[in-house]
């Protein structure tokens, strides 16, 4: 097991049974970014870092037409998805597989090397090499693709005080916003032949960033 799992798995394994319920509240931007998918029908859906299978769950709900695949580095959080995902009756459309966001095979995971669409929602903020998962993502976008990324944004337009004590709290649990973001984005999709957006929310609490090949 690499060292990110071992840590992942430290600060999931009790925190993963309380984590919907209060993450809820200041993890911005998600159903929203769910919603503007746009997955063609039959399309097939990666979440890198899909955590308790909270997003999956939505997005087969919301795209009843797509396959939909999820992996995570910690297998305690995998542990909690498969449970969300057998209690919404959708284990015939979603499947979990155990990876490395900056590195990883979905032909030999899930038997598929590109998607339709591919989310990260909140993960590049507790990944130290968060560009290298970016340039990973974008490298398995099927023709015609997209890459959906919700994290927390720069916070321009948030008062100075709220900032402070936002990064106080959110460094406790080993979350970093990512403040280059918007121009990570650009790099990865200009070097993938594709095309980028970027949408500030919430006076810049979260960035929505869509990479289309």
């Amino acid at each position: 097991m690499s060292d990110a799992a071992q840590a992942m798995d430290r600060m999931y394994r009790r925190q993963r049974h309380l984590y919907d319920a209060s993450r809820k509240f200041y993890l911005l931007g998600r159903d929203r970014a769910i919603a503007e998918l746009a997955v063609p029908p039959g399309g097939a859906v990666l979440e890198i870092g899909c955590g308790t299978g909270r997003n999956l769950v939505r997005i087969a709900r919301t795209y009843p037409e797509a396959a939909c695949h999820g992996i995570d580095v910690s297998s305690a959080m995998l542990e909690t998805a498969a449970g969300s995902v057998s209690r919404a009756g959708l284990e015939p459309r979603i499947r979990l597989a155990r990876g490395d966001a900056t590195n990883f095979d979905p032909e030999a995971l899930f038997g598929r090397g590109r998607f339709d669409r591919i989310v990260i929602s909140y993960a590049l903020s507790m990944i130290p090499p968060w560009e290298r998962v970016l340039a990973e993502a974008a490298g398995h976008l099927a023709p015609g693709g997209e890459l959906h990324v919700v994290d927390f944004g720069g916070q321009a337009g948030l008062p100075w005080p709220v900032c402070a004590l936002l990064n106080r709290w959110l460094a406790a649990f080993s979350v970093t916003p990512r403040a280059t973001l918007p121009q990570a984005v650009a790099r990865v999709a200009s070097a993938a032949g594709g095309r980028a957006q970027v949408r500030q929310r919430f006076r810049g609490y979260c960035v929505h960033a869509v990479i289309a090949r």
